[in-house]
């Protein structure tokens, strides 16, 4: 008898056999068969990640609805509301699965405020679980799922936007620090230099004192400017001429001391070069700002292999938050350091590149170079 595996909170993946043998086939169906159970047992925690539809009624629910369970061979499984209606069902009144939170975002939205109006307190998942009446495991994973983050991340994203605000509207480094919660002003400065790049302190002064240093190198795909703090790369940018490029680097960081430099950046931009060219793609030290929606979005593109793309919904699901690929769009525009966070590997829906912060032409260019590698080393590279 199939183990309950949605309400035990297992993926599919996980009780799948590690055989070479396995197809599609099996995949999904073992992934139906766990939507099934989902069904049977009307379980909440699913909701938002499929609808299922019967045949006999031309109706789709929620998995959670509480209308009476249909046959198993009238039933079919969608993604989204959009599939089913697009196979020309209709969604069910008494569930609305169009409408309204799920009982889970509920859940989820109710740890979301807690966490807000607890700045100073240290809450463990445990706590947050009895909160929200889930397991530590499930809040985890449906935290994430429909967040983007974990309930650890969020809590100290929001910390630090407190700080941030309290800070810009004039309050001490010592006041802010401690209305936004931090219990020490050593942990304060600790995740304001992995996140600001800087001190609180220094950010209250709008940057002034940072010291950043450049390298403008010629390529085929222009110039290139490298920039780093004392902290790892604040800028990776492309364009047609070395002045623009410092000017635009100027005007990110209007109040910093920048100066041009070849031998101490040699390393960073050998490495942003070999990039370029198609070598191995490395973990640099990363010192920019952003917040934790664009630093979600900036770590989903990290994620994508050199030769793909993703379409700016696909990340936008991936991130659990379907909804939000205008966003996606706008975090990619904003990123400060190209090839190192991969923005060019995002397109839009119908596969077009859509924009590029160095130029669309640009963009193309470099897809064309990571496809070239990856057709010459024999690997396949999956649609988008």
């Amino acid at each position: 008898m199939l183990t309950s595996l949605c309400t035990m909170g297992l993926h599919v993946g996980e009780l799948l056999p590690k055989s070479p043998m396995l197809n599609q086939d099996t995949v999904i169906q073992v992934a139906d068969e766990a939507k099934w159970e989902a069904v049977l047992t009307r379980n909440s925690l699913q909701d938002g990640e499929f609808v299922y539809a019967v045949a006999s009624t031309g109706i789709y629910c929620r998995p959670s609805c509480p209308s009476r369970r249909p046959l198993r061979a009238r039933v079919s499984f969608f993604d989204t509301p959009d599939g089913a209606e697009a196979a020309g069902y209709r969604a069910c009144r008494r569930c609305e699965p169009r409408n309204g939170q799920t009982s889970a975002a509920r859940r989820v939205l109710t740890v979301r405020e807690y966490i807000d109006r607890h700045p100073d307190e240290k809450v463990t998942l445990e706590r947050l679980g009895e909160i929200a009446k889930m397991s530590p495991y499930h809040l985890q994973r449906t935290f994430k799922r429909l967040v983007g983050v974990s309930p650890k991340t969020y809590a100290s994203a929001r910390r630090l936007e407190r700080m941030k605000s309290r800070l810009k509207n004039g309050d001490t480094v010592s006041r802010a620090t401690y209305e936004a919660g931090y219990g020490s002003g050593s942990r304060a400065y600790e995740h304001a230099r992995a996140r600001l790049g800087m001190t609180p302190g220094r950010y209250r002064k709008g940057g002034r004192g940072m010291h950043i240093r450049y390298a403008v190198v010629p390529n085929a795909l222009g110039q290139v400017l490298v920039a780093a703090t004392d902290r790892g790369l604040c800028a990776v940018m492309l364009g047609d001429d070395a002045s623009g490029l410092e000017a635009s680097l100027r005007q990110e960081y209007p109040a910093a001391v920048v100066e041009a430099t070849d031998g101490e950046l040699k390393e960073y931009a050998s490495q942003v070069m070999n990039q370029i060219s198609g070598g191995e793609e490395k973990a640099l030290p990363l010192d920019v700002q952003g917040t934790a929606f664009q630093w979600q979005v900036w770590e989903a593109l990290r994620r994508i292999p050199p030769g793909e793309t993703r379409s700016y919904q696909v990340i936008a699901r991936e991130l659990g938050k379907p909804a939000a690929a205008r966003a996606v769009a706008r975090a990619c525009a904003s990123n400060r350091l190209a090839l190192v966070i991969p923005c060019h590997r995002a397109v839009r829906e119908s596969g077009e590149l859509g924009g590029y912060r160095w130029g669309v032409e640009r963009k193309r260019q470099i897809l064309q170079q990571e496809e070239r590698r990856d057709s010459l080393s024999g690997r396949t590279v999956p649609a988008s």
